[in-house]
């Protein structure tokens, strides 16, 4: 089954040359199922990226998906086109107004780590998407930053500097085997990471009702299960294309600005050299896995979510 994305969407066609299954409004109204709608609440400053490679994996499942792009109601978005966000996003505050409610919601990243959470110009909003996800959304996936967010907002978890930026592909092990988010993870795998915070593990043991699934030697914790708000929280990027490093890389290189090389990401660890992809297959896993458990225990009427 298909992901249903609108066909002016640039998604669309991207995700078509690659195979993957998208399908028009239209098309998808004359199927007599119900599909899963899922929210993207997209913080991250390019847009039609960040939304393509989000359809990508949840669009790779047997499943029908309705996928509703969401945007922070007064926060203006500086690196997309005005009339993109105006055809294909709706304000945050428009969704809650409506009452209506999602089966599941990512909350991607964004490039602004260095704030403080309360100083973050959306922060008030943000912290009113987290609690409407209690009663309006079953299961909500937090990215990146968002994650950390979701993470302090729920349980005080606090983020931490770094020295140096966690940049490349980390090595990562498989600590919870019989969760099924990990259905089919090998014991270790290398994740995308790029950020310049972290959480300490200590820190997430300390909390009741988190749980790590993922972690890295090198970087830290990964994945956490929060079982209680019906959360997920990922610090990494399984959803970066294979050049997305490269691009962040070439963009810092290009700026004058101190980064090391990616590691464990160019072979020989060689800018010069074409990167490869070892992650695509743990990514697709992860969130086809998610994406099964929410069609496994979401209710059919969708008004019951959150009662």
């Amino acid at each position: 089954m298909p992901i249903t994305l609108p066909e002016t969407l640039p998604a669309y066609d991207v995700l078509s040359r690659e195979g993957v299954m998208v399908m028009s409004p239209g098309r998808a109204a004359t199927q007599d199922i119900r599909p899963l709608r899922i929210g993207l609440l997209n913080l991250m400053p390019k847009k039609i990226q960040t939304e393509t490679q989000f359809s990508r994996l949840i669009g790779a499942t047997p499943l029908q998906i309705n996928l509703t792009l969401i945007r922070m109601t007064d926060h203006e978005a500086r690196n997309t086109a005005s009339d993109h966000m105006e055809a294909f996003y709706r304000p945050f505050a428009e969704v809650a107004a409506s009452g209506e409610k999602l089966d599941g919601l990512v909350i991607t990243g964004a490039p602004i780590e260095h704030l403080p959470f309360e100083q973050v110009d959306y922060w008030k909003e943000l912290t009113e998407v987290f609690d409407w996800t209690q009663t309006h959304v079953h299961s909500t996936f937090g990215v990146c930053w968002g994650g950390m967010a979701m993470a302090y907002h729920f349980h005080g978890l606090a983020k931490h500097m770094l020295e140096r930026k966690a940049f490349g592909c980390f090595r990562h092990r498989n600590l919870a085997a019989a969760s099924p988010y990990l259905r089919g993870f090998s014991d270790e795998f290398v994740i995308p990471v790029s950020r310049w915070t972290e959480v300490r593990q200590p820190e997430v043991d300390a909390r009741a009702g988190l749980r790590t699934l993922l972690a890295s030697d090198d970087a830290g914790p990964c994945l956490i299960e929060d079982a209680g708000h019906r959360a997920l929280y990922i610090f990494n990027h399984f959803e970066y294309d294979s050049g997305t490093l490269k691009e962040e890389y070439d963009r810092d290189v290009a700026a004058g600005k101190a980064i090391n090389v990616p590691q464990n990401y160019y072979p020989k660890d060689d800018p010069s050299l074409p990167p490869s992809n070892r992650w695509r297959s743990h990514a697709h896993l992860l969130y086809g896995n998610w994406i099964n458990e929410i069609y496994q225990s979401t209710p059919y009427d969708l008004e019951r979510i959150g009662s």
